[in-house]
């Protein structure tokens, strides 16, 4: 059975719905590790959590960072290991150097949650191996800082090497300004690394994971991420 290390932060908040998710839920073994842990020997996979690490301070993500974990978390990315970062976790691996681009403050400037719409970009990331190619999915955000920016460049390669893992869009699937909830480029919502074994993603795969909690689509990212990383072992 693999390990999931759930990595928590000063400030993390989603910790503990990412460990029940995968752990009660699921029945994988998921265990929460202080910031100030300098390995992640043994474990098969991390996910850094959503919440506001260090207060968001200077720049969200921009002192989780130095925390002793990220060594470790960007040594299990090397070693081809899945890396999964949700809402605050994908601004972390954004500051690390780990994916690219960066996540200014909503259009809106204001703190944006509710449910919304994904589409599943490609079938065989780490957060999306259970889905088909183009499936639509329901999961809430809950960030003031999720308006994902990148050069040109950057996002000509983002999409020239299917390298955007989900993007928002109503419900019958397609793109338009009311589906963009944060004026997001290219309605990006989360993409991977180019080897494919980190992904960033805004929403928030652990606030519905049930049916109670409005929708049990966040379950199915749960079961692509411990299918991808009994797959990868």
């Amino acid at each position: 059975m693999p390990r999931f290390a759930v990595c928590v932060f000063p400030g993390s908040n989603c910790e503990e719905d990412v460990q029940y998710a995968l752990q009660n839920v699921l029945g994988e073994l998921a265990e929460l590790v202080w910031h100030k842990e300098s390995s992640l020997a043994g474990y098969d996979a991390a996910i850094l959590p959503g919440g506001f690490a260090h207060g968001d301070y200077l720049r969200v993500g921009a002192i989780a960072r130095f925390s002793p974990i990220m060594d470790a978390v960007r040594a299990m990315a090397d070693d081809g290991k899945p890396v999964i970062g949700i809402c605050n976790g994908f601004q972390m691996l954004q500051e690390a150097g780990l994916l690219p681009g960066a996540m200014l403050r909503n259009q809106t400037l204001t703190y944006i949650c509710r449910y919304l719409y994904l589409r599943a970009e490609r079938a065989d990331s780490p957060m999306t191996q259970t889905l088909a190619n183009g499936e639509i999915v329901r999961i809430p955000i809950g960030h003031a800082d999720g308006n994902f920016y990148a050069d040109d460049e950057t996002l000509d390669t983002l999409e020239r090497d299917s390298r955007v893992v989900f993007r928002y869009v109503n419900e019958a699937g397609e793109r338009d300004e009311s589906s963009n909830p944060n004026g997001a480029a290219h309605a990006i919502a989360g993409i991977t690394n180019e080897q494919g074994n980190v992904v960033g993603l805004m929403p928030h795969p652990d606030r519905c994971y049930e049916p109670e909690l409005g929708t049990d689509d966040g379950r199915k990212l749960f079961e692509s991420l411990v299918a991808w990383t009994k797959d990868h072992a």
